[in-house]
C-alpha cells in the first residue's frame, strides 16, 4: 500500500506523503503547450490528454498521489444544466437556477457510464500509465459548491442568489441539493468502479456559510453523500473559507478532512481528534525565497507532530505564477524533513 493510502487510514508512514491540489495546471510549460492546442473542456473530454496531464506532475514533481484531470462542472451536463468557459477560463451557467420551476427541470438521475464515460476512460488510462505504487484520486464538487455555481451563474463574492433561494424556499433548495447529492454519489462510485483509489469532495465555496446555516442546509445532504459512497476506498472532505465548519464537516463524513491555510493545523487537529488531516500550506508560500518556503512548510509539519494520518497539501490549489522548480523543491523538502 502507498504512503498516501496509509495516511488516509491513519496508519504509520515512512514519511509524510504530499500531493498538491491543481498540481496539473498552467504553471507547467507542458500544460500550457497542450492548452494552446486544446480548449479546456476539450482536454477534459479527451481521455488520452486527460491521462497525460494527470500523470505529468507525478513524474515531474515526485508527488505521492495523482488526481484525475477533470472539472467539477462536468457533472452538470447530464443534469441538463448548460455551461461554458469564457476566455479567461471562468465558468458561466447558461440559465441560472433561481426558482422552484428551475429546480424541477433538473434531471432526477444520471448514468455516469453513458454521460461521463470519457472521465471513466481517463481513469482507466491513467491507472495503466501511472508509476507502480502511485494511487489515483478521483473527485467531484460538493453539492453546495455545485448548487452555488448553478444558482449564481458563475463565480460570486457574496452568494446572494444562493442564500436567497436557501432562506426563502427551503423546499426548492433541498430538492436541488437532493438531486445534486444523488448525482455526485453515482459519479464518484462510478469513478471508484473504474479504478480510482481514493475520492475527494471539493466544497470550495462552503466558507460562505455560518456554522448554523451549514448544519441546517448542507450537513444532512453531506451525511447522505458520504454514507452512500463505496467504502472500499478512502474519502477526503475538503472545504475552505471558514475553519469553524471543520467539526461539522467531520461529523458529516470523510476519512480525511482537508483544511485550508486560514487555520493552524496542529490546533485544528487537536480539536477534531480521530480523523486524518490534509493540508495546509498557503499556496503563495511558493513565491517566497527557498528558506522561507521551507520554514513555512516546517511549521505545517511541526503542527502535525508526526501523528499518523497527515497528508501534506496546500490550503488551496496551485496558481499559474508558481514555478515547477519551487514546487519540486517543496515536495523534496517535505519528504526529507518528515522521514521517520
Amino acid at each position: 500500500m502507498s504512503e498516501f493510502l496509509r495516511a488516509c487510514r491513519r496508519e504509520p508512514t515512512a514519511f509524510t506523503p504530499i500531493w498538491l491540489m491543481r498540481q496539473a495546471g498552467r504553471y507547467q510549460p507542458e500544460y500550457r503547450a497542450l492548452r494552446a492546442r486544446y480548449g479546456f473542456i476539450e482536454m477534459c473530454k479527451n481521455s488520452d490528454v486527460a491521462a497525460e496531464v494527470t500523470i505529468l506532475p507525478v513524474t515531474q514533481l515526485g508527488v505521492d498521489a495523482a488526481i484525475l484531470f477533470a472539472d467539477i462542472l462536468l457533472i452538470l451536463e447530464p443534469l441538463g444544466i448548460g455551461f461554458e468557459f469564457t476566455k479567461d477560463d471562468g465558468p458561466r451557467i447558461a440559465k441560472p437556477i433561481r426558482v422552484a420551476a428551475d429546480v424541477n427541470a433538473v434531471a432526477e438521475r444520471i448514468d455516469p457510464q453513458e454521460s461521463l464515460g470519457y472521465v471513466l476512460d481517463a481513469v482507466k488510462k491513467t491507472r495503466s500509465g501511472l508509476p507502480s505504487g502511485v494511487p489515483l484520486i478521483g473527485f467531484s464538487g460538493a453539492p453546495f459548491t455545485l448548487a452555488s455555481y448553478v444558482i449564481e451563474g458563475g463565480g460570486s463574492r457574496d452568494y446572494m442568489h444562493t442564500k436567497k433561494l436557501m432562506f426563502s424556499d427551503p423546499g426548492a433548495w433541498n430538492a436541488l441539493m437532493e438531486k445534486l447529492t444523488s448525482a455526485v454519489v453515482l459519479y464518484l462510485n462510478a469513478q471508484i468502479k473504474a479504478g480510482v483509489q481514493a475520492v475527494q469532495v471539493f466544497d470550495s465555496w462552503i466558507g460562505a456559510l455560518s456554522p448554523a446555516d451549514y448544519q441546517q442546509y448542507v450537513q444532512p445532504h453531506m451525511k447522505r453523500l458520504f454514507a452512500a459512497l463505496d467504502r472500499s476506498v478512502p474519502t477526503i472532505h475538503f472545504g475552505t473559507g471558514n475553519p469553524a465548519l471543520y467539526p461539522l464537516m467531520k461529523a458529516a463524513g470523510g476519512d480525511v478532512i482537508g483544511i485550508d491555510f486560514r487555520c493552524d493545523l496542529g490546533t485544528t487537529w487537536d480539536a477534531l481528534g480521530d480523523v486524518a488531516l490534509m493540508g495546509n500550506l498557503d499556496p503563495y508560500s511558493l513565491l517566497a525565497p527557498r528558506a522561507e518556503l521551507e520554514a513555512r512548510a516546517k511549521r505545517v509539519l511541526d503542527g502535525a507532530r508526526q501523528r499518523p494520518g497527515h497528508i501534506f497539501n496546500l490550503g488551496h490549489g496551485l496558481f499559474p505564477e508558481a514555478s515547477v522548480e519551487q514546487v519540486r523543491a517543496l515536495v523534496d523538502y517535505v519528504h526529507a524533513q518528515s522521514a521517520r
